[in-house]
């Protein structure tokens, strides 16, 4: 049986940008999205044209342990140049959707930054950074669009990574206050055992109650 390889990240991409007169270049990625509990949570990452060798065990954060995430965040706090995570809460996305929810996760990481790019790589092929009606400074910025950019740009795995370690440690935070959903193991996606005890104890004021939740 053949073994499957994860895909290394590289910063191809990047360093085109970089030549074509880009000075500072974030990552953006998700991570929440399709959760049932929990906020919908956004990594940044940015980097220069100085930027020094990919760490070693950085990839995609879905393709690495938690162990291996949790380890690279000093290392990824020294390799980038700014980084920021933003949250939209659950009530929040059942007020304004998810789309908009996205975008405001986004805002908000974005204000945190101390260093603000001129460039992005968003991953994925829908461009939910930019809203017509949205006078924001962060829908300024040009954004390239790629798909498994994720997998393939290292300033978006490392994006990735941020996003995922702080939301799962929120959502294992989450546990003590709602100890009956197991969001420590799922951190608030589908799995049987969430889906039961929604049904069981009904929705929490954690959960995004606009989806479509189970029912007793």
């Amino acid at each position: 049986m053949e073994l499957k390889i994860n895909p290394t990240p590289n910063l191809d991409l990047e360093q085109e940008l970089f030549r074509s007169g880009v000075n500072l270049v974030a990552g953006v990625d998700e991570v929440g999205r399709g959760s049932l509990a929990g906020p919908v949570t956004v990594g940044v990452a940015v980097i220069d044209s100085q930027v020094s060798v990919i760490p070693a065990k950085l990839r995609d954060s879905k393709l690495i342990s938690k162990v291996t995430r949790q380890n690279l965040i000093p290392i990824l706090n020294d390799w980038v140049k700014a980084s920021a995570v933003g949250h939209t809460s659950a009530q929040e996305i059942d007020q304004i959707g998810i789309t908009a929810a996205l975008r405001l996760a986004w805002q908000r990481a974005f204000d945190q930054l101390s260093i603000k790019p001129d460039h992005v790589i968003l991953d994925g092929k829908h461009n939910w950074l930019v809203s017509a009606t949205d006078s924001h400074s962060s829908q300024k910025i040009p954004i390239t669009m790629k798909i498994k950019a994720d997998q393939h740009c290292a300033v978006v795995s490392a994006a990735s990574v941020l996003a995922k370690v702080e939301r799962d440690n929120l959502m294992i935070s989450a546990d003590q206050d709602y100890p009956n959903y197991g969001f420590a193991s799922n951190v608030g996606y589908g799995s049987a055992n969430h889906m039961s005890a929604i049904r069981k104890y009904g929705a929490s004021e954690f959960h995004r109650r606009s989806w479509n939740l189970p029912t007793s």
